[in-house]
């Protein structure tokens, strides 16, 4: 990461723009061009086509960031669910902690990863919030994903990251909400019942319609192809449904809390 953002600077003085001039004349804010300078954040690959074009780097850029090394960029214990999860033609999740990865702005998901203990290198934080917004191409497919999330009210109400991450988070969850075959809803406080007491979970339908259930621990997870335990899963998620707010009660909702910050 360091080599790429020192090439950046090399071409970019070359060609005779400073980091504002170059901002001014791209698409990505000086902030983030010496954050890349300095080694502090991936250069996301249409960024590097981008500045290949207007530094005339002979796309060397690009070719250099296609070239890094995917290590770090999941743990390695999610890298099996993550690979059945670019193939999905369904996807349904529960989450009481944080938001979703698929509908995470790139802040919101820098914040989760500074949480994490013991605490990750600024590089490897970098290329984990790559990765994950990377993932969400699968909501923006030709053909999208179906995909359903159910959330818990106090996340939208931690402010993970700070209240200006969180409200443009809340806001990016609101357009999420309007994709095509995109569902969300909220599980609202004061429900005397509650399905999903156990945690989080995700399930998926493959494309040659296999089920799979995905659950992570502390120290690890569990990519679940057990008939009776997805079965088992897939019934609390329809519990879930019914507990929960439908579509249009959590736009209101998520339109509320906007409102109030």
């Amino acid at each position: 990461m360091e080599v790429i953002g020192a090439q950046l600077a090399m071409y970019r003085i070359k060609a005779g723009f400073t980091q504002r001039s170059l901002s001014e004349q791209s698409t990505a804010s000086e902030e983030t061009i010496a954050s890349v300078e300095q080694g502090r954040r991936v250069l996301m690959p249409h960024l590097a086509t981008e500045f290949d074009h207007l530094l005339r780097t002979g796309g060397a850029l690009a070719t250099g960031v296609e070239k890094l090394p995917p290590k770090e960029k999941y743990p390695i214990w999610a890298e099996d669910f993550i690979a059945y999860e670019k193939q999905a033609v369904a996807l349904s999740g529960y989450e009481n902690q944080v938001l979703p990865g698929l509908v995470q702005t790139g802040p919101y998901a820098r914040a989760t990863f500074r949480n994490d203990l013991p605490s990750l290198s600024k590089e490897t934080i970098e290329l984990r919030v790559e990765a994950r917004l990377e993932r969400q191409e699968v909501l923006h497919r030709d053909v999208p994903v179906i995909a359903s999330f159910i959330i818990s009210e106090a996340v939208l109400k931690d402010p993970l990251g700070g209240r200006e991450v969180m409200r443009a988070q809340l806001r990016h969850l609101r357009a999420c909400a309007e994709l095509p075959g995109v569902a969300i809803q909220v599980m609202p406080f004061g429900n005397t019942s509650h399905a999903g007491l156990s945690g989080p979970f995700v399930l998926l339908e493959t494309s040659d319609h296999q089920h799979l259930a995905y659950s992570e621990t502390q120290i690890g997870s569990h990519l679940i192809s057990d008939p009776d335990k997805v079965s088992s899963l897939t019934q609390k998620y329809g519990m879930l449904r019914m507990q929960a707010l439908n579509a249009e009660e959590t736009m209101g909702l998520l339109d509320r809390l906007l409102g109030e910050q």
